[in-house]
């Protein structure tokens, strides 16, 4: 059976400044919508959902992520994820200037948990807190920059 990754799913606790981020950091929003009904108690297993949605898709054409804001129920507040959780944990992204990715997200308030750290001369990466606290993975390939 083939099977193929559709996309990442996170809640947040703004749509628009989520939204705003990650098409900063080069995402493009392929649709919007508010959904409802009984389609969505039964797909999410939640019954009387209200959400607000976004699909972003990477410029690849490769990943995608479903930002949701919930009207209702309220959304329940968790702490943040730390890196060492079990359970969903990160979304990570390649990218070819890091001090230009991380620029991007310090304009969002968004800055490395620690630092930048060099990966056997083979990456730079840093984790970094997103809006709504989402835990992102920067990772810049050297030598492709």
């Amino acid at each position: 059976m083939p099977i193929k990754l559709e996309n990442v799913g996170i809640a947040v606790r703004d749509l628009e400044a989520a939204i705003s981020f990650f098409t900063d950091l080069g995402l493009t929003v392929l649709g919007r919508d508010t959904v409802s009904g009984e389609w969505t108690d039964t797909a999410v297993g939640l019954d009387g959902n209200h959400a607000k949605i976004a699909m972003l898709q990477t410029p690849d054409g490769q990943g995608r992520l479903e930002l949701f804001e919930y009207i209702h129920p309220q959304a329940i507040e968790t702490r943040p994820t730390r890196p060492h959780d079990i359970g969903m944990h990160r979304i990570a992204f390649s990218v070819d200037d890091i001090d230009e990715a991380l620029a991007i997200a310090a304009r969002h308030g968004c800055h490395p948990l620690r630092g930048v750290a060099t990966y056997e001369d083979t990456y730079k990466l840093t984790y970094l807190r997103g809006p709504s606290g989402i835990l992102v993975m920067l990772a810049q390939e050297l030598g492709k920059a």
